[in-house]
């Protein structure tokens, strides 16, 4: 059984107070038991990999044949060079050119290139994501969003950059294509990366490949049908001087917008009769600005070692104004009919790192390397009504935030004989955040008995161990085995709560294997097992409230959850791919992943406020079915045109025991999606569209608590014409359908009845056109 150990200052809790825990000392510490179920135990897990293992050598006869056989057909093929037949140096070129991770590589994984990053002309990471099979994205206001695998987020699907996750604050929809390499999307668990990844893992690799000298820049211009619009630029330089290479991308946007939103609430006793119809219109006007800079330096030395420093840059500001009206028709006026709300938001971020590679004997090679990160984000909020109000308000609150860190990855990796490919390494970081609140109610300071603000601090330290093994045992069955030990401490400190101190740790064995099937072209079979967890975020775990302003069940208070636990998943992943030409592929997967310590946001009434609190509610299992097809027609029609089609669809179960059904299932898990894609190329014009469809969901969240997604349809697509080598332009839409982001929740509220909240976003067609120039 494992243990998660959590010791917290704070109170003493005795023998039974605290679920799930027993009594260490006399000092208020307590070890809190997370155990697995008995039949899927780290230990078994293990045993359950060693066994395989060990049946593998049965193949070792069949594998020494075939590498006889093949030495023998290369000593051959050597000898038909020697009289001129140069066959042999084609077919070597072109096996080197065909090498597909997505098919050769044991790990799950699918890359998404620059080619493709670029090809609708988006000015955020995030709307290339919604084109990846399996990926959704749920977003209110048609541009970022939360980014989701098997229709899980919330911290299930692990976002990296450059393999390593981005301090809090930072935005991701910030982070502009044009400075990203490729996108690796891996679907299963792998000892290298963290196994904070219970969905799977999104790894953006930022531009580092330096092949020849490039200077290119691009200007464009988007325009939304719902008032937003603004440039965009971006600018790659890269070069060669003798051993070193340089490379810098940059690139910057600034957007402004107007829209008008509607929010309808409706209350219903607990006869059936409406005791409340309101509807409340805000009109919105704004800006953002972002500002990316990621320059990179690389020496290849003497001995054959390479160092590589690489720095990436982020800044973002965020800007709105909102006047809301508030009309009832039925039941009590709101307690603000008109408000004024001003939000401005500014944050940073910085990460620079020195990369060591060193080349040892007999193929070894240390690959190491050390990071500095740091951010800040600040920001102000203010609420105000019209002077003469019947009840005023005039509430500020200015909140800032530091980040700060140092990480340190490496790993050693060495053909230990043939056939197996064995690294061990390990990732270690530091991290500590700062952060102030000082709020004011008509320019008198909220709590008087704080002169400066609340302020908190977190540390957080984390260090990873990991080893792992990718054997071919033969050429059509490889194996890759993998462990990685994990921990985490965390300890949050205070003007306005305690002390709290929290610790745990996990134990992740990771089995994947690929079998190509005897007598096919390209047919494959994946199989993996594995054991990954989502651990709470520092801001989860402070009791520290956050109140709003008309208190209710649907716009309750937030507090933080010192005794949150991490949620541990066992995951089972099967898959099924046929390649039958070349860019032709045809794929079936499924996997299910059992969450234990789910955690969900309860809210309740302490007696005087509405409070909204993340808890562990029990136990969550998730099922996904996944289809994809893509393949150019050439492929089936022989003479047919440069046409490139794919398609895939993904449906999604879950069910969450600690609430009753109907609707019981993971918050925001979209049930159904799909995605259909083309392409086409002739001359000068290159052109595409893309179909995205979300189906809509009703989840029950609690006892009383259930929201509603509507269904969604986002038709895009674009045009590219090159007017020379160095010059083209490339025009897009998205949302030509012209479909806005709909939500609905319900609270059943004691004294009230059943309340209902829907609210109506508009998203708007989108148009960007963009000029692009070599030089």
């Amino acid at each position: 059984m494992r243990r998660f150990r959590c010791t917290c200052i704070s109170k003493k809790y005795s023998q039974g107070q605290h679920k799930g825990c027993d009594l260490a000392d006399n000092t208020g510490s307590f070890h809190c038991l997370f155990p697995m179920h008995a039949r899927f135990s780290p230990i078994r897990l293990t045993l359950l990999a060693a066994a395989l293992a060990t049946t593998f050598p049965l193949y070792a006869q069949d594998a020494q044949e075939t590498r006889q056989a093949a030495a023998d057909t290369t000593v051959k093929k050597g000898e038909a060079a020697q009289f001129g037949q140069t066959m042999q140096r084609v077919e070597v070129k072109g096996s080197a050119q065909a090498y597909d991770p997505r098919r050769d590589d044991t790990a799950t994984k699918i890359v998404v290139n620059q080619e493709e990053i670029v090809k609708y002309g988006d000015t955020s990471v995030t709307d290339v994501l919604k084109r990846v099979p399996g990926i959704t994205v749920n977003s209110s206001n048609g541009r970022g969003g939360e980014i989701r695998m098997r229709g899980m987020g919330a911290g299930y699907t692990q976002i990296l950059i450059n393999g390593e996750r981005a301090p809090a604050g930072f935005s991701i929809e910030s982070l502009a294509p044009d400075v990203i390499e490729r996108i690796e999307v891996l679907r299963a668990a792998s000892a290298e990366f963290s196994t904070q990844s219970v969905a799977g893992t999104i790894n953006i690799v930022l531009k580092k490949a330096i092949r020849t000298g490039q200077r290119e820049v691009k200007v464009g211009m988007r325009r939304t049908s719902s008032g937003m619009r603004g440039p965009n630029v971006n600018l790659q330089l890269s070069d060669k001087v003798g051993k070193m290479s340089y490379s810098i991308s940059g690139s910057g946007a600034r957007e402004s917008f107007e829209r008008t939103a509607t929010v309808f609430e409706d209350a219903y006793s607990d006869a059936g009769v409406q005791t409340q119809a309101r509807s409340t219109v805000g009109v919105e006007d704004g800006s953002f600005s972002y500002f990316n800079l990621a320059p990179r330096l690389n020496w290849n030395l003497e001995n054959g070692d390479t160092l590589t420093s690489q720095t990436f840059l982020n800044s973002g500001r965020f800007r709105t104004r909102t006047n809301e009206t508030a009309t009832t028709t039925i039941g009590a006026a709101a307690p603000y009919p008109d408000l004024a709300l001003a939000n401005d938001n500014k944050n940073s971020f910085y990460r620079t790192e020195l990369n060591w590679v060193h080349k040892m004997e007999a193929g070894a090679k240390l690959d190491m390397k050390l990071g500095v990160q740091g951010g800040e984000n600040d920001s102000t909020s203010r609420r105000l009504t019209p002077a003469g109000a019947a009840r005023a308000l005039d509430n500020l609150i200015v909140s800032e935030g530091e980040d700060r860190g140092v990480t340190s990855t490496g790993k050693f990796s060495k053909t230990i004989f043939e056939g197996h490919a064995l690294g061990m390494g390990w990732d270690g970081g530091y991290n500590t955040r700062e952060d102030s609140r000082f709020e004011t109610e008509a320019g008198r300071t909220v709590f008087p008995g704080l002169p400066d603000g609340e302020q908190f601090e977190a540390q957080v330290s984390r260090l990873a161990l990991y080893a792992q093994d990718e054997w071919s045992v033969t050429p059509r069955l490889s194996v890759y085995l993998g462990a990685r030990w994990e921990g985490i401490r965390t300890r949050t400190s205070g003007n306005t709560f305690e002390t709290g101190r929290s610790r745990s740790s996990v134990w992740s064995p990771v089995l994947q294997t690929l079998w190509k099937i005897p007598d096919t072209k390209g047919d494959q079979v994946r199989f993996a097992v594995t054991r990954t967890y989502k651990a709470p975020n520092v801001s989860s775990l402070i009791p520290r409230r956050q109140t709003s302003v008309d208190n209710r069940s649907t716009d309750p208070d937030y507090q933080g959850n010192p005794d949150l636990q991490p949620e541990l998943a066992l995951g089972f992943d099967a898959s099924y791919e046929h390649y039958w030409a070349e860019g032709a592929l045809l794929s079936a997967s499924a996997s299910i992943r059992r969450i234990d310590g789910y955690t969900r946001s309860v809210i309740d009434f302490d007696g005087t406020r509405w409070v909204a609190m993340p808890m562990n509610a029990g136990q969550a299992v998730s099922k996904n079915l996944e289809l994809e097809a893509k393949f150019p027609l050439k492929a089936v029609i022989v003479g047919a045109p440069a046409i490139d089609l794919r398609a895939s669809i993904s449906r999604n179960w879950s069910e969450v025991d600690g609430v009753p059904g109907p609707g019981n299932r993971l918050d925001g898990q979209t049930p159904l999606s799909a995605n259909i894609g083309i392409d086409y190329k002739v001359g000068k014009v290159s052109t595409g569209a893309s179909f995205a469809y979300k189906e809509g969901m009703r989840v029950r969240v609690s006892e009383r608590q259930t929201s509603i997604m509507d269904t969604r349809r986002d038709l895009e697509a674009y045009v590219l014409y090159k007017f020379s080598p160095k010059l083209q332009l490339r025009v897009a839409g998205q949302n030509l359908l012209d479909e806005d982001f709909k939500a609905s929740s319900s609270y059943l509220e004691d004294g009230r009845g059943l309340v209902l909240r829907r609210g109506s976003f508009p998203v708007g067609v989108t148009l960007r056109a963009t000029v692009e120039a070599k030089f």
